[in-house]
């Protein structure tokens, strides 16, 4: 989970009547093709009522899309929360109402399969459908593959770091052009930060809605350990590794008082407290500064980021996923066809959809994060977002600096990622909530689970 450039919002109602829009309870189109011969899509996780300009965005580009290919008609779907929360979309796909083109993390590929409505693209998926196919990273291309075959085409990625406020930096006497590099050091920043006061929390961090497990797989990862056993059929949180990342939160939580009185907090609760001023530092992905100036209300000017620390030093690995499109079992050739144009032109374009940098720049979206990285470095696309990235830039690219210049190496999300998630929120909970919480035990209980999980699944 990162912060999709449409849909990490909390919705609280459903945008109804807008544009192409169809009303959220049918995903299902009527048709195929119409007695004109056109071919229709029914696509979803289009912009919610609230995002008034991205949503039009969204629909000049499928009226542009449509005037390109004028024998295909695409029909946007705003399901608001399938698009932000696991649980919603895993209920969608269980109940058969996914549209045609539907979207998903890189963590879903499995229970797409498992619920049968997954449909192969391999043969689809080319420079014919999409221009830059050749451009795309492999190793995207691979988190949507099963036993050499495509289910789905990503459409963002990221990794983590460790984002901070530089105005509080300020504040406090810490220095902004050097974030913290080890947990040990943002500790103390975090207790420096915290002593301004005004409900300021000098570190936050998640522990519910599954974003908990997703923040603590990627401490983990920053300690070098591993949510599972390196063949995948064990868990392997209960471990010096986890339970390092589950005492530095306590003692930050109760040992400094460092992170604020509330907890279990999700997406939008940290970045809210966040937008307000409220929050020092967290981890992650570029895009969640993005978030926390178009959707609550923050500065740029005031955040900054750097690489997710390590312990003793530099981390040993950070969190990388990212999100894409799947195909619905049973569509025509003609539509999977046109669903790929649709993402193409949508997605992985430069200078069109989510790279049209020319008009996010004067919209004050940012231009200039790090962020998709889609493209394997070196490709003609990429040097094309390259280019038109630095042309149109409206941020400071010097505040990126330090995550750009000090790489972590990546590592992916593990199978069955958001079940486990929600199993981890309960060992991420625990600690933040309860003093007298025995790491042992929570991370006992949480192996357990996910091994049962496991079996489950085999």
């Amino acid at each position: 989970m990162s912060v999709p450039q449409y849909r990490k919002v909390a919705a609280l109602t459903l945008a109804a009547g807008l544009g192409l829009s169809l009303a959220a309870c049918s995903t299902k189109s009527d048709d195929s093709s119409d007695a004109g011969g056109k071919v229709t899509i029914t696509v979803d996780c289009q912009p919610v009522g609230a995002q008034k300009e991205l949503l039009k965005n969204w629909n000049d580009d499928v009226a542009a899309f449509q005037q390109q290919n004028p024998d295909i008609v695409v029909k946007s779907v705003s399901v608001g929360e399938q698009c932000n929360n696991p649980p919603d979309f895993t209920a969608r796909l269980a109940g058969g109402t996914v549209t045609d083109v539907f979207y998903g993390y890189m963590t879903d590929l499995a229970q797409v399969l498992d619920s049968g409505q997954a449909m192969d693209i391999t043969d689809y998926a080319t420079r014919d459908t999409i221009p830059t196919w050749d451009s795309v990273d492999p190793a995207l291309k691979e988190v949507f593959t099963d036993g050499g075959k495509l289910y789905g085409v990503p459409v963002k990625n990221y990794s983590m770091g460790l984002i901070y406020n530089k105005a509080l930096f300020q504040r406090a006497g810490l220095d902004p052009a050097t974030p913290p590099k080890t947990w040990p050091e943002v500790r103390a920043a975090a207790k420096k930060i915290s002593a301004l006061g005004g409900g300021v929390a000098g570190y936050s961090e998640y522990s519910a809605g599954n974003t908990g497990g997703w923040h603590f797989t990627s401490l983990l990862y920053s300690q070098g350990g591993q949510v599972l056993s390196a063949d995948g059929k064990k868990a392997d949180v209960n471990t010096p590794a986890g339970k390092q990342v589950l005492q530095n939160l306590r003692d930050m939580r109760y040992g400094d008082d460092s992170m604020g009185s509330r907890q279990l907090l999700q997406w939008g609760d940290l970045l809210t407290n966040a937008g307000a001023g409220k929050v020092g530092m967290f981890i992650g992905a570029p895009d969640a500064t993005q978030a926390i100036v178009t959707q609550f209300q923050g500065r740029y000017q005031d955040w900054a980021m750097g690489p997710l620390p390590g312990q003793d030093g530099k981390a040993l690995a950070t969190l990388g996923g990212g999100e894409g499109y799947f195909f619905k079992k049973g569509l025509s050739p003609e539509q999977v066809k046109a669903g790929l144009k649709w993402i193409a032109f949508q997605k992985l374009t430069p200078g069109k959809g989510q790279f049209d940098y020319v008009r996010a720049k004067p919209q004050n979206y940012p231009v200039g994060l790090p962020q998709p990285l889609l493209f394997a470095a070196g490709s003609d696309a990429q040097k094309q977002e390259l280019d038109l990235r630095k042309a149109n830039a409206n941020v400071d690219t010097a505040n990126f600096a330090a995550f750009e210049a000090n790489p972590v190496p990546i590592k992916g999300e593990p199978r069955n990622a958001q079940a486990i998630y929600a199993v981890l929120d309960a060992a991420m909970s625990g600690v933040l909530t309860n003093p007298n919480a025995n790491i042992d035990a929570l991370l006992s209980t949480a192996e357990s689970k996910i091994n049962q999980l496991l079996a489950a699944d085999s």
